[in-house]
């Protein structure tokens, strides 16, 4: 009979570091079966967690068949000089998940919150600036001059020089409803309240022709490109070429009720709608009827933002019955999250530089409110205004916003971060600190 002696290698781990994982000395540890105890105890620690319950280790015969144990003097140093880091729990040296933290390893920073100023860099009064939740009275071009309607007038500032021109006046009988800068150069489209709209040319201070077509007044315009669309109280969208002979090309019906808000989107491929009918409409240049019905809202939608960041999607508030932001994603016509910002939702303007947007309130508290897209956390609350915020413009930098109410008052805000690391706040007059007169 021919006997086979199998025996396992038990390696020696009497140079074993042990106080690396803060195990407290046995008094034997200098024989294997113990030092094999120890690491036995640390590996079900590292696989089953500290709490693990006592198991005993197998029992295996110590023998020195083929092992030549010689004693080896080695310097008991830490290769990787763990040694000052290892005063923490033994679970915090895992590699099965129980402290996402390594030893050794710095936190990494946490970034602080952008600080945004709570009062306005500057306040100009707006004498006779009108509490009308569907007018839409303020707005800034891409040269930085800012148009106010006041009255039957309408007032210049230029932000740079602040600077103040009177650039028309419609005369006793009639009033400024709305303004709106075309995206480039120096044309203002103004909207009155006979139903006509005027077009201006701000830098000679000339106006270029008068076109009508509207039975009421004229509370909103949108341009896109050579393209301008006026919404009016007699419930109908009018779309003009300014380039044509004709007063208009095409006109869109849909609204049961007076045309408070409207916005082309950034491709300029489609136009969003917003009425007294509680109702916001989406439509394309191909088709006088609305492509896309949105009836969720239950009180007036006047605000209407675009998202620069992500195609189709889209912003709208509702009035005082509502007080709700909501999401929509205009090419799969689908409504994405609802938000109660507790407030009748006045405006709302996208941020061009980061994943943000802002909205004006009015009853009952006045507020305007920076949000942090998509998780709608507020990132800041500025108040300041007495009266409902209903007018909102964003600076051509995209880090400016400009806020007016029926107090009669224009406050310029700091909200937004630059594109670039450098302050720009000099070139659009946010220097000039102080309140003073817009005429």
């Amino acid at each position: 009979m021919i006997c086979f002696v199998i025996d396992r290698f038990i390696p020696s781990r009497t140079s074993s570091n042990f106080a690396l994982f803060g195990l407290p000395l046995s008094p034997h540890s200098s024989t294997t079966e113990d030092s094999s105890n120890a690491y036995t105890s640390l590996l079900r620690t590292a696989l089953f967690g500290p709490d693990s319950g006592p198991v005993l280790p197998p029992v295996t015969p110590e023998k020195n068949v083929g092992v030549n144990r010689r004693n080896l003097k080695r310097p008991h140093c830490n290769i990787f000089r763990y040694k000052t880091e290892t005063r923490q729990p033994l679970h915090s040296l895992s590699p099965f998940g129980f402290d996402d933290q390594l030893p050794g390893v710095s936190p990494s920073p946490v970034k602080a919150p952008r600080k945004v100023p709570r009062s306005p860099y500057k306040v100009l009064d707006a004498p006779a600036l009108q509490d009308d939740f569907y007018l839409n009275l303020v707005d800034w071009s891409s040269q930085n001059v800012l148009a106010v309607g006041l009255g039957s007038c309408v007032y210049l500032w230029h932000a740079s020089s602040s600077k103040v021109v009177k650039l028309c006046d419609l005369g006793i009988d009639d009033n400024v409803c709305s303004v709106g800068w075309a995206q480039r150069g120096t044309h203002l489209a103004v909207g009155t309240s006979n139903g006509k709209v005027q077009l201006w040319d701000a830098s000679h201070s000339k106006r270029i022709r008068t076109m009508e077509g509207h039975r009421l007044r004229v509370g909103a315009l949108a341009w896109s490109s050579s393209q301008l669309s006026s919404g009016s109280r007699d419930k109908s969208i009018l779309q003009r070429d300014i380039r044509a002979q004709e007063d208009y090309v095409s006109k869109l019906s849909g609204h049961k009720s007076e045309v408070c808000g409207l916005k082309w989107s950034y491709d300029s491929r489609e136009l969003a709608s917003g009425g007294n009918d509680n109702r916001l409409f989406v439509w394309n240049n191909h088709s006088t009827q609305p492509i896309l019905k949105n009836c969720e809202h239950t009180a007036a939608v006047k605000a209407i933002a675009w998202s620069p960041h992500l195609h189709g999607l889209l912003a709208s508030g509702g009035g005082t019955a509502d007080r709700c932001i909501r999401f929509w994603n205009t090419t799969t016509n689908t409504h994405l999250s609802c938000m109660d910002t507790g407030s009748q939702v006045c405006n709302l303007v996208w941020s061009k530089n980061v994943n943000e947007l802002v909205s004006t309130h009015g009853y009952s508290q006045n507020q305007i409110i920076l949000w942090r897209y998509p998780t709608m956390s507020k990132i800041a609350t500025l108040t300041g205004h007495t009266y409902r915020v209903l007018y909102l413009a964003i600076s051509p930098d995209g880090q400016m916003i400009v806020t007016g109410a029926g107090d009669e008052t224009l406050r310029f805000w700091n909200v937004f971060p630059s594109p670039k690391s450098q302050n720009t706040e000099s070139e659009i007059g946010a220097s000039s600190l102080g309140r003073t007169q817009i005429r």
